[in-house]
């Protein structure tokens, strides 16, 4: 019986059973747009900074406060260099400027300008024997009492010659200069600075009208346009101008030994020539004409106003450099916070991460989430810093009374650093979270 069943078993072939084929290669998912992703990530990074806000804004403090302090120096700088220009512009281009010599009593010097010895005839001197002058000027000063009407004005009463306002680049805004001819026959005529104009006549016209210095009338002939301050914070236009002679004849008389000596000598040097050749022929003409030996000192201060300028101009860049340096620094100081914040979150979220990888997730996917979250935490503090960094600035020009200049590039450069320093900074955290396994990351509490 058992062999009868073998042999129809051997007879009978065994058909295997037909069993599903299973892939090893799941289906694509459906391509998704590019701009989707991004506002995807967008949606996600705004989600998780408002799910801490506390946090996020300790964050973007770091930031706030280096953009702040970018923007308040960068504006103390530029309107530092800003006032310094109006300086180099109130005092003329190509301007040197000749003083008297110091003068020793007992030992102790007086300091210059104390020595009297520039005349009338040594500015005549200088135009006459230095081709690379233009014109140049001596002048004598004084404070008086300046009288229109039942108005008053303590001033500077200057008496100069018509090449002044050539040498300063200073014309008339209403009116007229003195002429040569005025000035050489020592005619009463007076230019105002616009603040004398303004404390004696307010808004009426003052040209035609006549004011006493002491009690000598002078016909007001010109208004001068407004120069400001110079270097020293002095009020430019709290002047009068009256010829040399007049003054020396009328106001400021002296005795017949000082009566052509001037205080100082305005040189302006024609454009393209070079000021420091100027400065050392000036240096040899009066060492001439003082007879100094060789081995002597200048009898002369001789002072170029445009080094003057530059050295302050530099000063002012160098300021303007090392407070942004400083402030610098505390952007580098932001940024840092920023990374070691995106750390905190990656390892708060290493089991939400491993979730998305395991579902689907890219892991550039993971990358640009965690990027735009530093660059937004960045951003917002920048823009933040802006606005305080702009208030600041104009806080402090009201209260201190410095100059500031808010420089837009400088802002719009600032906001981007800010978005730079989020990327650089969270670009290591966003890295880490994109590499994360998914099998660890679902397996960590």
């Amino acid at each position: 019986m058992n062999e009868l069943r073998r042999d129809l078993a051997a007879e009978q072939p065994v058909t295997p059973v037909a069993r599903p084929r299973v892939s090893a290669v799941l289906p694509p998912l459906p391509p998704t747009k590019p701009g989707m992703d991004l506002l995807e990530a967008l949606r996600g990074a705004l989600g998780a900074l408002a799910a801490n806000k506390l946090r996020a804004m300790l964050t973007a403090l770091g930031i706030f406060i280096g953009v702040a302090a970018v923007i308040a120096t960068v504006a103390v700088g530029a309107g530092a260099r800003e006032q310094v220009l109006r300086q180099i512009q109130a005092l003329g281009a190509n301007v040197i400027v000749v003083w008297g010599g110091s003068v020793n009593m007992g030992g102790v010097r007086l300091g210059a300008g104390q020595r009297q010895n520039l005349t009338w005839d040594d500015a005549r001197a200088i135009e006459r024997e230095i081709g690379a002058v233009q014109a140049a000027s001596g002048n004598i000063r004084s404070q008086q009492q300046v009288i229109a009407g039942n108005q008053n004005w303590a001033t500077a009463v200057q008496g100069s010659d018509p090449e002044i306002f050539t040498v300063h680049d200073w014309p008339a805004e209403r009116g007229r200069l003195f002429t040569p001819e005025e000035a050489a026959g020592g005619r009463k005529v007076a230019l105002l600075g616009a603040t004398v104009a303004e404390m004696l006549f307010g808004d009426a016209d003052p040209v035609g009208q006549e004011i006493r210095i002491r009690t000598t009338p002078f016909e007001v002939i010109g208004v001068l346009s407004r120069k400001g301050q110079n270097a020293q914070g002095q009020d430019l236009d709290d002047a009068v101008f009256i010829p040399f002679w007049t003054a020396r004849r009328s106001i400021m008389g002296a005795s017949r030994t000082w009566f052509r000596s001037v205080n100082w000598i305005a040189v302006r040097v024609h454009e393209g020539e070079d000021m420091r050749a100027a400065e050392e022929e000036l240096r040899t003409l009066f060492r001439q004409r003082h007879r100094v030996a060789a081995n002597e000192p200048d009898t002369v201060g001789i002072r170029n106003m445009a080094e003057v300028a530059a050295t302050k101009d530099a000063s002012a860049r160098t300021l303007s450099v090392l407070l942004a340096a400083v402030a610098g620094v505390s952007l580098l100081v932001g940024g840092i916070g920023v990374m070691n914040i995106m750390l905190v979150s990656v390892t708060e979220r290493t089991r939400e991460i491993g979730l998305r990888l395991a579902v689907g997730a890219r892991r550039r996917d993971i990358l640009s989430q965690f990027l735009l979250e530093a660059v937004m935490l960045a951003v917002l503090g920048g823009l933040a810093g802006v606005a305080a960094g702009v208030g600041v600035s104009h806080l402090m020009s009201g209260i201190a009374g410095w100059p500031v200049l808010v420089q837009w590039d400088a802002v719009a450069l600032a906001v981007g650093v800010s978005g730079l320093t989020g990327l650089f900074f969270g670009f290591w955290p966003a890295r880490r979270a994109a590499m994360l396994d998914p099998i660890q990351a679902l397996r960590s509490e």
